[in-house]
């Protein structure tokens, strides 16, 4: 029976759940078919290549869906759903968005045979919203790629200067949206940088559509660099003298893992679940408590010794998330669904989709993004 991977994510923008994908799929390599659209991967578009043609396409195997949607109607699939921020953070999405992913995934969780999930945090959510039982989820850990490392001296002032940065800045990364707390952060930042005149607070991450706007009145000392390439992120992390992430909801936070794989002292929120993923490794503070926030900020960039112990103690912990471990855990999951033969669809169903599904995936691509 084969092995076969949703790979809807190929067509997206590159964000943390498409990293994961491709950081585990170019780790099982031959031993599983990516299938991926022929143009439509995002929007409506490509949530239908998703339930209609997806399903035909992969007929007769055991499919991995990476990034928390999939095809009702496959027999035989093992889904990774991230978290359950459709669901407790409602606003933080369109109503659009939020809507389809209430009605999608709880059925997609009872459908499935297995549910993977990258933290406890998640898994505790999905079990108390689905329904399902424990025994059908399995937690993974997200990891780090390798390529995210202290970066050396050249490399970072060859970032700084196109993208126009100054010599010591704050960093702090994510899309910006509700949930990420941009707005208590800036209100931190703000009085931490009247203690700290010559730093800059560097915000970097695009707007989506599925998002609701943030509207802020940012400090003078704030600089908005947008989306960031991949690329420039270890460089980037490196350069920071911290980074902040300070987010209220996060289904596991890989920035936070990027910035200690950097060598970068980090302040993150002690909520959800980063707690999981810091570890001891980071200044912990309540992303509700602005005071807080901007005193614990201060404190790093005024205490060299501290700085030291962060970014040794930050290195350890990251070193403890592997992709390649992840990868194998997958592929555990994956092969113990082998041995159980799916469902095959009826000849006459199976045709009448296929021409569905031919004429779905040769489709332009639609300017309608209400859905991711």
């Amino acid at each position: 029976m084969r092995l076969v991977v949703n790979g809807r994510y190929s067509k997206q923008r590159m964000t943390g759940v498409q990293r994961y994908a491709e950081e585990i799929v170019s780790r099982l390599r031959d031993r599983v078919s990516v299938v991926t659209p022929g143009r439509a991967g995002v929007g409506v578009p490509g949530h239908l290549w998703e339930q209609v043609c997806l399903p035909v396409r992969s007929q007769g195997s055991v499919l991995w869906s990476p990034c928390n949607t999939g095809p009702l109607c496959h027999p035989k699939q093992v889904v990774t759903i991230h978290d359950c921020a459709f669901h407790d953070c409602p606003d933080a999405f369109s109503k659009s968005f939020q809507r389809w992913y209430e009605w999608l995934l709880p059925r997609l969780a009872c459908r499935a045979a297995k549910i993977i999930t990258v933290s406890e945090f998640s898994r505790r959510r999905l079990l108390d919203l689905f329904g399902v039982p424990i025994e059908k989820t399995e937690v993974i850990a997200n990891a780090v790629s390798q390529r995210f490392r202290p970066t050396n001296k050249d490399v970072v002032d060859a970032m700084r200067s196109r993208l126009g940065l100054p010599d010591s800045y704050v960093l702090t990364l994510g899309s910006i949206e509700p949930r990420k707390n941009l707005d208590r952060l800036l209100q931190a930042w703000k009085m931490s940088s009247e203690r700290l005149k010559d730093r800059v607070l560097v915000v970097a991450g695009g707007r989506s559509s599925v998002f609701r706007e943030v509207f802020t009145s940012a400090p003078r000392n704030v600089m908005f660099l947008g989306y960031v390439p991949d690329s420039d992120l270890p460089a980037l992390y490196s350069g920071a003298s911290c980074f902040v992430y300070t987010s209220v909801y996060e289904g596991f936070g890989l920035p936070v893992l990027e910035a200690m794989s950097c060598g970068t002292p980090v302040v993150c929120s002690n909520n959800t679940s980063l707690p999981e993923v810091s570890g001891e490794a980071a200044v912990a503070v309540d992303p509700f408590d602005v005071d807080v926030t901007g005193a614990a900020i201060s404190e790093i960039l005024q205490n060299p010794e501290l700085q030291r112990t962060l970014r040794t103690d930050g290195l350890r912990q990251a070193a403890r998330f592997s992709w390649t471990r992840t990868s194998d855990q997958v592929w555990d999951v994956l092969q113990s669904q082998v041995a159980e033969r799916p469902v095959v669809s009826s000849a006459k169903r199976s045709a009448t989709i296929g021409k569905m599904a031919t004429r779905l995936d040769s489709a332009p691509r639609s300017t309608a993004n209400s859905f991711r």
